[in-house]
C-alpha cells in the first residue's frame, strides 16, 4: 500500500472549526475543494534539495499544517481524506432525511449516519448492546462450553477491528496453491495491543505502555460495574493471558515470508494440535460449508492457546472474553467507553490531544461497514468516465515501463525474465470502484439501533467470508471502499486496486501537467505494481499461487540487491533512538523506489516529443521529484511514530522520499548536485533492484 496512515482505520482527519468551514464550501459547490498536485508554495525554497529533498519541497507545508489536536499525524493523504468526509459527510446528512422516495442505497447509509449521530439514544443505552453476550460468557460453566461462546463472539466482534480478535481469527482465505479457489483459513489472534512486542520488548516505554494498558484494561472494567479491585485483578488476569498469546504469535517481520504461514490440513488435523477448541462445534456454529481443508497460518500458537485453555482457570477465560467485548464495542457505546477507548488507543498510544467530533466518527463507521453502499454515491458524484480512461492510460505507461525495466536488467536470466513478463502481462487492473456493487440487501439497518446496525453489519461481513470457501475467486472483489484514499496490490489476486478516493488532486490533477502527476500518482501506480516483485510478491506467480518462479541464481541475486535497500533504511532513525525495522519495511521500500523509477521511465516516453519548459523556476525534472515528493507531505507525532516502528511497514515520510532519490541519479542530474551531497550516494553504492 502507498500510503501509511489512511489505509485501514482511516483516522486522519482534522479539526472541527476547520472542517465546518470547508464543510460549507464542498457542499455549496457539491464538489471536492481543489488543491494542485505540485503547490510552490508548500516548498521551502532556503533548504538545498541536494542536501534534503523532502524539506524543499514539504517544507513550507509542514509549517503551514500544524498536527489537529484530535489527529495522530497529518498529510496530504490525510487532509484529502479529510475533504472526502467532509463532502460524505454532505451527502449522508441528505440521506438520512426521511424521505419516502429515497432507494434502498440511500435508505441503508442515511439511516446508518442518522442512529450513529443520535447522540441522546446512544447515550440511554449505554452498555446495554453487549449485556448478552457479557450474559453468554457468565453462562459458561465449562472448558467445552468455551467453543460455542467464543463462534458467536467471533461472529460478530472479529470484524469490528483488524488488530484484535477474540483468541483467534478464522474466516476464509485463497488456497496458496490453487488461487483461484478459496478454503478455510485459521489464524493467530486475541490479543488487545497493536502487536505482539508490545508484550514482549523490554524497553522502558515498553514497560510503561503495559502498565498503561493494564490501568486501561481495568477502567474498563469498572466502566461495567466492576469494583476496583476486582476490576483490578480482572485486569493482571488478561494481561497474563496476552502475554502468554504474544509470546507464541509470529513476529511481523516473520508473517511477511508467506511460506511460514502455509499449513494445510484437514479438521481431524486442527483437532489433534487444538483439542481444547470443539472445531466440529464451532465451525457448525458458525455455518461454515462443509470443506476439506483448512490453512492454519499460525500451528505454534494454536498449540499454545490449546494449552492455556486447560491451564488457565475457566473463570480467567470469562473474564478474558468479557474485557474483549468490551473493547471491541466501546467506540459504540455510551460516552464513558469512548472516552475511556480514545484515552488509551488514540491519546496515550498515538499522540491526538482530543476526541474526534462524533460526525466525522459516524462517516468512517459507514466507510468500513457499508463502504460500497456509499461508494456507489460518492462515485456518480465524483469519478467519471474521463478520469477512469486517463488513469488506465497511466497504469499502461507504467506497466510498459516495467516490461522495459525486466526486459534491460543485467542480473536476471532469460528463463526468470520471461516468467516475470508472464506475470507483468497477467496483472489485474482495478480502477475506481468495482464492477459490481456488494448487495447489502439482507442487512437491516434502523434508524434507533446504533450498535445493533454495526453488530448487524459486521455479522453479514462474518457470514460473506465464511460463505466464499469452496466458490471459485470472485476476481471482482475489492478490499477497500471507492471513497478510501490509499491503493494496493494484492498478491494472490495478483491485481492492483486504485480507489476513486485516491484519484482526486492533489494526487491526481487533471489540470496539472504531466510531470508532477506522473511523479505523484505515477509514483504510486508504479509502487503497486512493483509490489509484485518485491521480496514478498515475487514469490507468488502469474495466477497468484504461492510457488517459486526464479532461477536458484536469479533468487540469489535478488536477495543481495533486496539487502542493500534494507541495509540503507535499517540505518534510518524514525524517532527518539529507535530505527526502522528494515526488514518489516522492505516489501514498502523496494516499491517505492521501483515505483518511482517507473514512473520516470514513463513520463519521459509520454511526453518525449513536447517542448517542455521551465514552470515557477522549476525545469520539468525538477517539478516530477517535487511532484513526487508532495504525494507525501506530513507532520507526525513521536507517540505515533513509536507506534508505527512496531507495526507499520511503511517508513516515515521523510525517508520515504530521500531514501528513493539518493538511489536516483536522474535526481542528482535534474538538481545538479555534487558527489558527496546528502541526497547523492557513490555509484557503488545505489541500492538497484527494478
Amino acid at each position: 500500500m502507498r500510503n501509511h496512515s489512511v489505509c485501514l482505520a482511516i483516522l486522519l482527519l482534522a479539526a472541527l472549526p476547520f472542517s465546518l468551514a470547508q464543510n460549507q464550501s464542498s457542499q455549496g459547490s457539491g464538489a471536492l475543494p481543489y488543491s494542485p498536485s505540485l503547490d510552490v508554495t508548500s516548498m521551502d525554497r532556503s533548504v538545498d534539495p541536494c542536501v534534503d529533498l523532502y524539506t524543499y519541497s514539504c517544507g513550507g507545508w509542514q509549517k503551514k499544517n500544524p498536527i489537529p489536536p484530535d489527529q495522530t499525524s497529518w498529510s496530504v493523504y490525510g487532509k484529502l481524506y479529510e475533504d472526502n468526509l467532509i463532502f460524505l459527510r454532505g451527502m449522508l446528512e441528505q440521506a438520512a432525511q426521511p424521505d419516502p422516495n429515497r432507494n434502498a442505497v440511500t435508505q441503508k447509509i442515511g439511516d446508518f449516519y442518522a442512529a450513529c449521530t443520535d447522540e441522546a439514544a446512544v447515550e440511554k443505552r449505554g452498555a446495554s448492546p453487549i449485556r448478552p453476550d457479557l450474559d453468554a460468557i457468565a453462562q459458561i460453566n465449562s472448558l467445552k462450553d468455551v467453543t460455542p461462546v467464543a463462534a458467536r463472539l467471533q461472529f460478530t466482534y472479529n470484524w469490528y477491528s483488524y488488530s484484535s480478535s477474540m483468541l483467534f481469527r478464522a474466516g476464509s482465505n485463497q488456497d496458496p496453491d490453487n488461487s483461484e479457489q478459496v478454503i478455510a483459513d485459521v489464524d493467530q489472534g486475541g490479543l488487545g495491543m497493536p502487536d505482539r512486542d508490545y508484550y514482549t520488548n523490554d524497553d522502558a516505554k515498553s514497560k510503561e505502555t503495559r502498565d498503561r494498558y493494564v490501568l486501561h484494561v481495568q477502567k474498563m472494567f469498572e466502566l461495567i460495574g466492576d469494583s476496583p479491585d476486582a476490576a483490578k485483578t480482572n485486569a493482571e488476569t488478561v494481561m497474563r493471558i496476552e502475554t502468554a498469546l504474544a509470546k507464541a504469535s509470529l513476529t511481523r517481520v516473520e508473517r511477511r515470508d508467506p511460506h511460514k504461514l502455509v499449513h494445510k490440513m484437514t479438521v481431524a488435523d486442527l483437532t489433534h494440535i487444538a483439542p481444547n477448541i470443539d472445531w466440529a462445534v464451532y465451525y457448525h456454529d458458525m455455518q461454515y460449508p462443509r470443506f476439506a481443508t483448512v490453512n492454519v497460518d499460525a500451528p505454534d500458537f494454536m498449540k499454545e492457546l490449546n494449552t492455556l485453555l486447560a491451564s488457565e482457570p475457566l473463570d480467567n477465560w470469562k473474564t478474558y472474553l468479557r474485557f474483549h467485548v468490551i473493547a471491541a464495542a466501546a467506540p459504540y457505546l455510551s460516552s464513558k467507553f469512548v472516552d475511556e477507548n480514545f484515552e488509551f488507543n488514540r491519546k496515550y498510544l498515538h499522540g491526538a490531544t482530543e476526541q474526534e467530533p462524533r460526525w466525522k466518527r459516524c462517516v468512517q463507521y459507514i466507510d468500513y461497514d457499508l463502504g460500497e453502499a456509499l461508494g456507489q454515491v460518492y462515485v456518480a458524484k465524483v469519478f467519471s468516465p474521463q478520469l477512469k480512461a486517463d488513469t488506465l492510460d497511466m497504469v499502461k505507461r507504467i506497466e510498459d515501463a516495467m516490461g522495459q525495466r525486466i526486459r534491460a536488467l543485467d542480473w536476471m536470466s532469460p528463463e526468470t525474465k520471461q516468467q516475470a513478463l508472464t506475470k507483468l502481462a497477467g496483472i489485474r487492473n482495478k480502477i475506481g470502484y468495482p464492477d459490481k456493487w456488494r448487495d447489502y440487501s439482507s442487512v437491516t439497518i434502523t434508524r434507533t439501533d446504533f450498535a445493533g446496525d454495526v453488530a448487524r453489519a459486521h455479522q453479514f461481513e462474518s457470514r460473506r467470508d465464511i460463505n466464499k470457501i469452496g466458490k471459485p475467486v470472485d476476481h471482482g472483489e475489492w478490499d477497500m471502499s471507492a471513497p478510501t484514499v490509499d491503493a494496493y496490490f494484492n498478491p494472490q489476486m495478483n491485481d492492483i486496486n486504485f480507489p476513486a478516493g485516491v484519484l482526486q488532486p492533489p494526487l491526481y490533477d487533471p489540470k496539472m501537467d504531466d510531470a508532477p502527476n506522473y511523479g505523484n500518482t505515477g509514483g504510486t501506480v508504479g509502487h503497486e505494481l512493483t509490489h509484485g516483485f518485491d521480496d514478498e510478491g515475487s514469490q507468488f506467480d502469474a495466477h497468484g499461487n504461492l510457488k517459486n518462479w526464479w532461477t536458484k541464481e536469479d533468487r540469489e541475486k535478488f536477495d543481495a540487491r533486496t539487502q542493500c535497500v534494507d541495509d540503507q533504511y535499517s540505518s534510518y532513525i524514525a524517532v527518539d533512538d529507535l530505527h526502522i525495522n528494515g526488514k518489516l519495511t522492505l516489501g514498502e521500500n523496494v516499491a517505492d523506489l521501483g515505483g518511482e523509477i517507473l514512473a520516470y521511465i514513463a513520463w519521459q516516453e509520454k511526453d518525449k516529443d513536447k517542448d517542455l519548459q521551465p514552470v515557477d523556476g522549476l525545469t520539468p525534472e525538477q517539478r516530477f521529484f517535487v511532484g513526487f515528493a508532495q504525494w507525501d507531505c506530513a507532520n507526525e507525532r513521536p507517540e505515533d511514530l513509536r507506534v508505527r516502528v512496531i507495526t507499520d511497514p511503511h517508513s516515515p515520510a521523510k525517508y520515504r522520499i530521500n531514501g528513493v532519490v539518493v538511489n536516483m541519479p536522474e535526481f542528482a542530474q535534474a538538481f545538479h548536485c555534487k558527489p558527496g551531497q546528502p541526497m547523492v550516494k557513490p555509484a557503488d553504492k545505489v541500492c538497484r533492484v527494478w
